[in-house]
């Protein structure tokens, strides 16, 4: 494999401390197919990367996932890594990145930055979130993966120009790695470095909005992989809910007050609850069988593909 056929993805925004010293060390790395998609920074981030040899494009729209969307359809190498561009992932770890794109073993590499952090790299806060919607992702999906939220992976073509995404912001980690494994990705997670923030490098990142953003994305998109997760949430609040009002009521009646309005309302609540469940077992049904075809398809038309790359 030349390293040509690697195309090198930084995504930026207003990253002129950070993106001339990260792009040399990727080409002292011996990659020098590096694009620079730039989310209009009003520093000098795009000046200071064609300096240093990266090809830059400025993006269309706003935010991080509209710009890794726009670089996927420019892109036809056949691999891609993507790297935040502000300093925080060493460029020597592409290596780690590739080796199971390389072996053949990886659709879809993950660099978990909790393998090895410097001290002061996550604040506290960001540290618990991560935790967080890690955990809240393995129960929606199956999957427990290390580091859903790492901005440092690897991609074959293939899966590339899989990807079905419309998420914008920041939510656009969560979604690539929900639609791997949509589509029968095989994912890896290695170890990688994850350095503390350059002191001119401001984040981007508001981690409460942004976290309730990647926290509802994931919820949201469990809908049609994880039916009885996402019917289930709502079941469990309207039977919380309905038990907290008929304790109320049942309080009430043995004090001698009737509360028939409330009654009603527990009944439904209940009634609302138990109805959630079965839909969550309904659409789950539905959904396995679904995905069951989708892979008979898929590996249908890899055969396919492979008898005609023997007859060419």
């Amino acid at each position: 494999m030349s390293n040509e056929e690697v195309c090198v993805l930084i995504p930026t925004l207003n990253e002129e401390a950070t993106i001339g010293q990260l792009i040399r060390d990727f080409r002292s790395e011996g990659f020098d197919n590096i694009l620079v998609i730039d989310g209009h920074s009003a520093d000098d981030t795009r000046r200071l990367a064609e300096a240093e040899g990266a090809r830059v494009i400025v993006q269309n729209g706003k935010g991080k996932g509209q710009a890794i969307q726009e670089a996927f359809t420019i892109i036809n190498s056949e691999y891609v890594v993507m790297v935040d561009g502000d300093g925080t992932y060493l460029a020597s770890d592409i290596h780690t990145i590739m080796k199971p794109l390389l072996d053949g073993t990886a659709d879809h590499v993950m660099g978990n930055r909790f393998a090895d952090y410097e001290a002061g790299a996550f604040t506290k806060l960001n540290h618990f979130g991560n935790r967080v919607l890690n955990k809240l992702f393995g129960f929606a999906y199956g999957e427990w993966l290390d580091d859903i939220l790492t901005g440092y992976r690897g991609y074959t073509r293939k899966a590339v120009k899989s990807f079905e995404l419309r998420e914008v912001g920041f939510e656009i980690e969560s979604e690539m790695t929900i639609d791997s494994i949509k589509k029968d990705h095989r994912i890896k997670v290695v170890p990688i470095s994850y350095l503390k923030r350059h002191h001119k490098a401001d984040t981007k990142l508001n981690p409460l909005k942004d976290g309730a953003r990647i926290a509802k994305t994931i919820y949201r998109m469990a809908k049609l992989h994880n039916p009885m997760f996402y019917f289930g949430i709502m079941g469990v609040a309207f039977m919380l809910a309905g038990l907290v009002t008929g304790l109320f009521v049942v309080l009430q009646w043995v004090q001698g007050v009737t509360r028939i309005p409330l009654t009603i309302l527990t009944a439904i609540l209940l009634l609302a609850g138990f109805q959630m469940f079965f839909f969550g077992m309904l659409s789950d049904l539905i959904v396995s069988l679904h995905r069951e075809n989708m892979r008979t398809f898929r590996k249908l038309a890899e055969d396919i593909d492979s008898l005609q790359e023997k007859k060419e």
